[in-house]
């Protein structure tokens, strides 16, 4: 989906921002922003394949570039010339910048254009599956000559070399790009060409019109919801059945594509959830169970249960006694195993699978103790709509957060569940039931975890035609593109960029199936039932014509527009309405004036006619003034209509008066009333003559309004108009008072005080100019307020600024809002915070600023002192204002804390089984041994005398000891942990020929068709003697560890040199494995204990990174 505003403030940190590279200097910067799921493509209809190229740059030196901006190599797709631009260190903003670009766009023809769909992704040369990647797609012309990603990935990430995207300091970038036949977006009609409408993309709910799509094409389904009982009385947006049976109608007779905001709206959603990404089976689940609670008690009631729900039967069976236990359970879907599974088959081989409950994992059986016994589950029935949820996203323990499987899983257009002599089907399963299966739909998700964009191939009426559903767009699509391309996988494509190893090299293919629905061939008539107008309500189909009219009738007036003029008409109601309440500088709100749309041709006078019928002013008593936009910004009435101009035409009228062209006609319309309330013609008008208007403020409620407005003469002195202004603002007769002149509010506010002994024009005032009074204080008075005159406090409002703070710990929940100035300074600023949390010591507050790209807090807090006023803690980028902030609660004074060092470090105990977390700060300037030394202080040794060492671990793999007199201020702990242990008196007295080596845990990952290396546990040194066998070390590091026999003789020993593994004997030398000196890196040679990852993960963690917060689905209504 393409939106020419930016998302809400509220958006999740991995909805891309995608803006042509245009370099982010000072000043507001055109941008196209689209959330991390991609615009509705613009595809070929053409049954080739388009043209694809995949291009590998690889960027030696990478960290010292010194370039703001590199492009790659020039490469061909679709004979067309492209690049990938790149800024290093980031375009303006803390992440890499990445780019496609048109590379010959200079020399183009005028008026160019080509489409192309691609991923640019940052190669990670360690785990390849962490390799970053982001698609987009976009129609480039000579405006948009490049698209991408401005915060790719960030810069700390980056530069990490731990991390795995610099290695030996090269960078390796990849760029798929697929260049399409353009058709023109706006001219392609969905239900001509196929007969079917899309739904509109609301922001990111492309993963919701993928299941709404589906759910539709079930006519029984479409049908049980026509059915649900709702009147005219209902609200759409307050009502699910209501707004779904409206969304259906629509889908079925509507000729364009469908919006979806009132079904978001009745389920409970803000524009915030219409933002963020969910899961569709998550969705799924949740409407489902809200549609069936709605459906109770009416006609349709057990609809949801009749076709999706199954019931499968758990059992744990004893082997050596006569005991069975067994539980019969519901469910609506089945999640499906993708990894390590071949194809659905296999997976529902792995759901039924046996497991052995024996040795320490013996059975509790009822009245026989502890006996072995097998467990599993088997299906009693199955639904007539079978929805198989592929579980393509899974937790990786190692990494500590969710991952994408793509691997290849293959799915029959057919699927037969009594294959086997029905192996999947429990004994008390009616076997006249034939559970043979035809595909419906396949849900598709493109993309990475964070984000992505989702669609549907579905066969409406199961005939051999699919359609794809995209967003807004329906196409036809062939079989091989709903099924074999969906399966996942590996792309092997040959390398031909001239300069470059012309070697295949594998991609992985991000768009793959993630859910699936069959409907069983023994339910198909009545499941794929016809659905005609009867079955819908009639209040429901008189409220869709209606809706259609309404939208017809704006449809002409949108056409119509260029023949009408809009009027707008500010009157002295409107300027006492909104003064003070909605508004404090200038006059009038003109988009909340009643206004007019009339004929340009019509007479200026008949207009007066209209205004007549609406206000009841007799055309007489009218006198009209336009608005003039001065030098200073401000907006004010200029002068009157003459009569000559209100004999012209609106049309003519709008050309003279309105410089930009637009629509709309501003005028304030001037009325006079006697003291008896009847209406008096407008007073002469000379040049001597200037209209002024009034504001009163009173110090004391902090309140300005608006009185009325007055004729002056130019020679004239305020002090002749005195009682006037008293009698306006309620005031005694003989009350002192002070005027300003209001002059402008953009940048700063300027009001300034008015001599009364010069005369208007002395003081430079004209018609439309606004004066603000108040009751004169003396100097004692002044002191009992806080803006005690007009200046101080159009000076407050003007920079008045409500900031919601929230807790560090908690960046997603708002905590407290304080109202502040922008001009305060930063000790104004944590002292109200200080003081809303009731703490005592304002420097113990420390405040972080909100980045409003990535919705979170920014990596750095705001150091002491460090802004001088508010506004600076809330400007992002010299661009956006955020209104947001984090606070933290220091146990120290800020000051203090700056001056010191915080290290987390996690101490391994030497004789326990025990880990503790402990914060270590120290003087900025204190070296390893003094961290060491406190920590002594704090922690319990096995022996007083016992010597500890720090070192850094990533991904359970040591990196580094650090030496006692390394410097403390450049160690980070954000990324890796820090661990400290006591160093064992083998390795203190080391002879000539021993050696230290590295020694890990690890097992073997089959990930996307190769047996991957992937380590866990506690990583630890081992010191190996010359000529010591494996058998010798297996007995050291088994006392080491204490592993039981049982489970010892499962492991095996390997030499493992950058990720490779080779497994080793008893009787080989192990030190004659460790010889080499050149390798990158000394973690990256090891001895390596291969065995399954059966420990408890640990409750702890020191990794410091900010993390990403996902809402969970919630409906609601």
């Amino acid at each position: 989906m393409t939106m020419m505003t930016p998302p809400p403030l509220e958006q999740q940190e991995d909805e891309e921002i995608l803006v042509p590279h245009q370099e982010l200097t000072e000043g507001p910067q055109p941008m196209e922003v689209l959330s991390a799921e991609t615009a509705n493509a613009l595809e070929s209809q053409q049954v080739e394949d388009p043209p694809t190229f995949k291009y590998r740059w690889t960027i030696e030196n990478f960290s010292r570039l010194n370039a703001k901006k590199l492009y790659s190599d020039i490469f061909y797709v679709g004979g067309y010339k492209w690049r990938v631009l790149i800024f290093p260190k980031g375009n303006n903003v803390d992440h890499l910048s990445m780019y496609l670009d048109v590379a010959d766009s200079a020399t183009l023809p005028y008026g160019w254009s080509r489409y192309a769909q691609f991923a640019l992704a940052i190669v990670n040369q360690v785990h390849g599956k962490y390799t970053i990647r982001k698609d987009t797609q976009h129609q480039f012309n000579g405006r948009e000559s490049d698209w991408g990603f401005t915060s790719f990935m960030s810069l700390s990430e980056l530069y990490d070399p731990s991390r795995g995207y610099l290695v030996n300091d090269t960078c390796v970038i990849d760029a798929e790009v697929t260049v399409r036949k353009v058709i023109d977006y706006w001219s392609y009609d969905s239900k001509k060409e196929t007969g079917y409408v899309g739904l509109k993309n609301q922001g990111a709910t492309c993963y919701m019109n993928s299941l709404l799509q589906t759910l539709y094409h079930i006519p029984y389904f479409r049908k049980a919801v026509y059915h649900m009982p709702t009147t005219e009385n209902d609200m759409p947006s307050g009502s699910i059945p209501l707004a779904l049976q409206s969304l259906f109608y629509k889908l079925q007779y509507s000729d364009n594509s469908v919006a979806t905001k009132e079904l978001t709206k009745s389920f409970g959603w803000d524009t915030y959830d219409s933002f963020m990404q969910h899961d569709v089976q998550e969705l799924n689940r949740v409407l489902c169970e809200k549609l069936e609670d709605k459906m109770k008690g009416t006609v349709v009631e057990g609809t949801i249960q009749h076709l999706f729900e199954g019931h499968h039967m758990n059992y744990i069976e004893c082997i050596n006694v006569d005991y069975k236990s067994t539980r019969k359970e519901s469910f609506y879907d089945l999640q499906l195993d993708v990894k390590g599974c071949r194809d659905v088959y296999s997976s529902f081989d792995k759901y039924v699978e046996v497991e052995r409950l024996e040795g320490d994992n013996k059975y509790q059986a009822e009245n026989h103790g502890l006996q072995d016994a097998k467990k599993g589950v088997l299906f009693i029935d199955f639904p007539p709509v079978l929805q198989l949820q592929l579980k393509r996203f899974e937790y990786d323990f190692m990494r500590d957060t969710m991952v994408k499987i793509n691997d290849r899983y293959e799915f029959p257009l057919q699927l037969d569940l009594d294959r086997d002599n029905g192996k999947y089907l429990s004994p008390d399963a009616d076997r006249r039931v034939r559970n043979l299966y035809t595909l419906h739909s396949v849900l598709v998700h493109s993309g990475g975890v964070h984000g992505g964009h989702y669609y549907a191939f579905i066969r409406p009426t199961l005939s051999d035609q699919w359609f794809k559903f995209d967003d807004e767009r329906v196409t036809k699509e062939d079989a091989k593109k709903a099924l074999e391309e969906q399966y996942g996988g590996e792309e092997e494509l040959p390398q031909t960029n001239p300069g470059f190893n012309n070697s295949p090299f594998k991609f992985t293919k991000y768009s793959n199936a993630y859910m699936l629905v069959y409907i069983r061939e023994s339910d198909k008539e009545k499941i794929m039932c016809d659905v005609d107008e009867k079955d819908i309500a009639e209040h429901l189909r008189i409220r869709l014509k209606k809706e259609q009219e309404e939208k017809e009738h704006k449809k002409k007036e949108k056409a119509e527009a260029h023949l009408y003029t809009i009027i707008k008409v500010a009157r002295n109601e409107d300027l006492i309405e909104q003064i003070g309440k909605e508004m404090f500088f200038d006059l009038v709100d003109h988009d909340k004036v009643r206004a007019f749309r009339i004929q340009k041709q019509l007479p200026f006078n008949h207009f007066k006619e209209d205004v007549f019928k609406e206000f009841g002013i007799p055309v007489q008593f009218q006198r009209f003034w336009l608005w003039a936009k001065r030098q200073n910004h401000t907006y004010r009435p200029n002068r009157p209509l003459t009569p000559q101009e209100e004999a012209q035409s609106v049309g003519q009228l709008r050309e003279v008066s309105n410089k930009t062209h637009n629509a709309e006609l501003k005028l304030l319309l001037e009325v006079e009333i006697g003291p008896d309330l009847h209406f008096l013609p407008p007073p002469a008008k000379t040049k001597e003559d200037i209209l002024l208007f009034f504001k009163v403020y009173d110090p004391e409620k902090e309140n300005l309004r608006f009185v009325g407005r007055l004729f002056v003469k130019a020679l004239g002195k305020p002090t002749e108009i005195l009682s006037k202004l008293n009698e306006l603002a309620e005031f005694p007769p003989n009350e002192e008072i002070d005027l300003y002149e209001e002059i402008k509010f953009e940048p700063n506010v300027m009001c300034e005080h008015i001599d009364m002994r010069m005369s208007f024009k002395s003081s430079q005032l004209e018609d439309g100019d606004i004066i603000c009074y108040q009751k004169s204080l003396t100097s004692a008075n002044r002191s009992q307020f806080r803006y005690p005159d007009v200046p101080s406090f159009l000076e407050y409002v003007r920079n008045r600024q409500v900031v919601h703070f929230r807790s560090l710990e908690k960046p997603k929940e708002e905590d407290f809002s304080l109202e502040l100035s922008k001009l305060f300074t930063y000790d104004d600023v944590v002292e109200r915070v200080a003081r809303q949390l009731g703490v005592d010591d304002s420097s113990k507050i420390r405040l972080t600023s909100h980045n409003c790209y990535s919705q979170q807090p920014k990596p750095q807090p705001i150091k002491y002192r460090g802004v001088d006023h508010l506004l600076d803690m809330l400007v992002h980028y010299n661009q956006v204002t955020s209104d947001i902030l984090y606070y933290e609660i220091l146990d120290i004074p800020l000051p203090e804390l700056q001056g010191l060092k915080t290290l987390k470090v996690a101490f391994h105990h030497a004789t326990k089984e025990e880990v503790a977390i402990h914060t270590i700060r120290l003087p900025k300037n204190s070296t390893v041994a003094d961290v060491i030394n406190d920590l002594k202080t704090k922690v319990e040794l096995s022996r007083p005398d016992a010597e500890v060492r720090l070192l850094e671990v990533f991904y359970h793999k040591i990196y580094k000891i650090f030496p006692p007199g390394e410097k403390i201020e450049n160690i980070n702990d954000q990324y890796w942990t820090l661990r400290a242990e006591e160093i064992p008196e083998e390795e203190k007295s080391l002879g000539l020929h021993d050696r230290m080596i590295h020694v890990y845990h690890f097992t073997r990952d089959s990930n996307q068709n190769q047996m991957q290396v992937q380590n866990f546990g506690e990583p630890f040194f081992l010191v190996i003697k010359e000529g010591e066998t494996l058998a010798d070390i297996k007995i050291r590091i088994q006392t080491k560890l204490q592993v039981p026999d049982d489970e010892f003789s499962k492991w095996k020993f390997a030499f493992i040199s950058l990720g490779r593994p080779e497994y080793l004997q008893d009787s080989d030398i192990v030190s004659n494995r460790f010889q080499r000196r050149d390798i990158y890196g000394a973690w990256e040679q090891y001895l390596g204990l291969e065995h399954s990852d059966t420990a408890p993960k640990k409750a702890y963690t020191t990794n410091q990174n900010r993390h990403t917060f996902e809402k969970p689905v919630k409906i609601y209504n």
